[in-house]
């Protein structure tokens, strides 16, 4: 068969057939104005909940400033070529002394994406004789890290979402096969799981070094700026990162900018700069981004106020959800899901609901990414809420729970495409 005659027999793929109806509004919604808690969506406005603008650095004025100043001084094009190659400054290394000092690592490596930069960090890190076990629930950068694993003949297993028991299990397999390979154990996991909200039990996997032998990589890009006392991340939140041996994280959460980190002990960073070929074989991350990065770096190290004022948001408007009989499951970050139950139609009859008539924004999840009869409203508080957002969410989150319950959204399914 014809490559193209197979995707448009597809029908768009599991999330792709829904395009008819969705795209521009469920599906590639454009969001205009100044990024913050009001936006602008097809000429209405919104009280936004869907940015993981933890802090709500992407509109402070002094990120702004550096931002536009770097740009100003150097353009986007500097510096030209790969960092191994000719894209090295003084900024970048500036950027990762200071990255690494705040996570509690010797070094630290600049990734131009978060994304490939996971996917290279697997790569580099586990040859085709070692074993990775990880959680079910990673994120989709760390499964296309395992896919190249497996495609070298690495061997993976994985344990259900945050179960240590289990995970106990897959690490006797994993040792055994190991050694009978000559190779050795990656783990991986996430400091807080993006969907849920959960975190990953750091403290319990790493109390299992005593009895096996393994190395931890842990995703925290939901953590770093929002978790521990400083927000260093999620190990610093249980007091371990001495445990995490190589901890990843992105610029695009609470560093509201574009780039990532991954952070470890010199010699394996040194190994990194090397060998992660999204790295070694793409342009430097522009000045802009890196000087940018430092600003907010700055920022979040002297201004503790922002994740105290981010965690009373996320208090009252988790706790408000809660008192009037909603379940957010067992979210420990500021990640807040809304679950509820309902087919696709439903769905997104609530949510055009919600922006239409109530000028709320927030995502929503539906089959096939999670099981049928399942719905999510995702909401993603930030610094630069207020409790008058979260007192007038609780009112209209209520007004749509009783419709629900009225069936009142089982109705076809709207069509909002452009």
């Amino acid at each position: 068969m014809d490559i193209f005659d197979r995707i448009k027999n597809t029908g768009g793929g599991p999330i792709g057939q829904y395009i008819a109806y969705s795209h521009g509004y469920f599906s590639f919604p454009k969001l205009e104005g100044p990024i913050g808690p009001r936006m602008v969506f097809r000429g209405k406005e919104m009280l936004n909940w869907s940015l993981n603008n933890y802090l709500g650095l992407a509109a402070h004025p002094e990120v702004i400033k550096a931002d536009g100043d770097a740009a100003a001084k150097y353009g986007m094009a500097a510096p030209m070529g790969a960092r191994m190659m000719s894209g090295q400054t003084k900024y970048h290394e500036q950027l990762e002394r200071e990255l690494a000092q705040f996570v509690g690592k010797p070094d630290a490596f600049l990734l131009n994406f978060g994304y490939q930069g996971m996917v290279s960090i697997i790569d580099a890190l586990a040859t085709a004789k070692d074993v990775i076990v990880y959680d079910s629930e990673s994120h989709a950068c760390i499964i296309d890290g395992l896919m190249i694993h497996k495609g070298k003949g690495g061997k993976r297993f994985v344990f259900p979402h945050n179960d240590i028991d289990n995970c106990k299990t897959q690490l006797r397999r994993a040792t055994k096969l190991a050694e009978q390979r000559g190779g050795g154990v990656l783990v991986i996991t996430e400091g807080v799981f993006g969907m849920k909200g959960d975190i990953g039990k750091l403290d319990e996997i790493i109390a299992l070094k005593k009895d096996y032998k393994f190395r931890l990589l842990v995703d925290d890009a939901h953590g770093f700026g929002t978790m521990g006392k400083t927000g260093a991340g999620t190990a610093e939140h249980f007091g371990v990162a001495d445990g995490v041996d190589v901890v990843f994280n992105t610029f695009a959460k609470s560093m509201a900018g574009i780039g990532a980190f991954v952070a470890a002990d010199k010699y394996i960073v040194d190994y990194f700069r090397y060998n992660l070929r999204s790295q070694l074989y793409a342009k430097s991350l522009p000045m802009p981004m890196t000087i940018g990065a430092l600003k907010r770096l700055d920022l979040i190290r002297n201004n503790p106020q922002f994740k105290e004022q981010l965690w009373t948001i996320v208090n009252a408007l988790q706790s408000g959800l809660t008192e009037r009989g909603f379940d957010i499951g067992c979210t420990l970050s500021p990640v807040t899901p809304v679950y509820m139950k309902g087919g696709v139609n439903e769905a997104t009859n609530l949510v055009a609901d919600l922006r239409e008539n109530h000028g709320l924004f927030c995502s929503v999840v539906v089959y096939p990414v999670i099981p049928k009869g399942e719905i999510i409203l995702r909401l993603i508080p930030t610094a630069v809420h207020t409790i008058e957002d979260v007192n007038f969410t609780l009112d209209v989150f209520s007004k749509i729970k009783s419709k629900l319950a009225n069936v009142e959204y089982q109705k076809d399914m709207p069509n909002m495409a452009e």
